[in-house]
């Protein structure tokens, strides 16, 4: 890809209520609200609303990674304690390398908001030339977390070999090591 060439990025749902038309997806627009405000590359949503059910969570990670080829792709929703929360199990069965330091970074910004941030298992890991994110259900949480990690995912994405992601430095000053 080019610079100038139009990315797909991948936005997940999961959820089991919006999957089936009962509960308004608010995750996935939030996702793609605050990318609109980081991003200025030209760039286009791959969007999947799915049921918290880990093969269909796994299959959606990978069309997206494999097929679709999107360098970054962000999920909301299926991060809790909750039985049917298998988001992270899923994106960790499909990853080559996990990437620890984003979840870190997401529970100690949203700690400062809310105590039971530490009941969250958000996440991170690498497939082929691909970076997954594990981003919490609820909206406020998704932009507060986003813009907590989002200074080092265009790197990130470089180092594995995806197209370079520009940012908005107003918005989020993406951090690259001076050459």
């Amino acid at each position: 890809m080019t610079m100038n060439q139009d990315i797909p990025i991948g936005v997940v749902t999961i959820s089991d209520r919006a999957s089936a038309g009962i509960y308004e997806d608010r995750g996935g627009p939030a996702i793609i609200a605050e990318l609109r405000r980081i991003l200025t590359n030209p760039w286009h949503a791959e969007t999947r609303i799915v049921a918290d059910e880990r093969p269909l969570i796994a299959a959606t990670l990978t069309e997206l990674t494999d097929r679709q080829r999107c360098p970054l792709i962000v999920t909301t929703g299926g991060t809790g304690p909750a039985l049917r929360d298998v988001t992270p199990e899923a994106t960790e069965s499909i990853c080559e390398k996990m990437m620890p330091g984003f979840g870190e970074l997401m529970r100690s910004v949203s700690l400062k908001s809310v105590p039971t941030a530490i009941l969250s298992r958000q996440t991170a890991g690498i497939r082929g030339q691909s970076l997954i994110v594990n981003l919490p259900g609820k909206p406020s949480a998704i932009a507060e977390c986003l813009a907590a990690v989002f200074p080092a995912i265009p790197y990130c994405i470089d180092l594995i070999g995806g197209p370079y992601l520009e940012t908005d430095p107003a918005v989020c000053a993406a951090f690259r090591p001076s050459r």
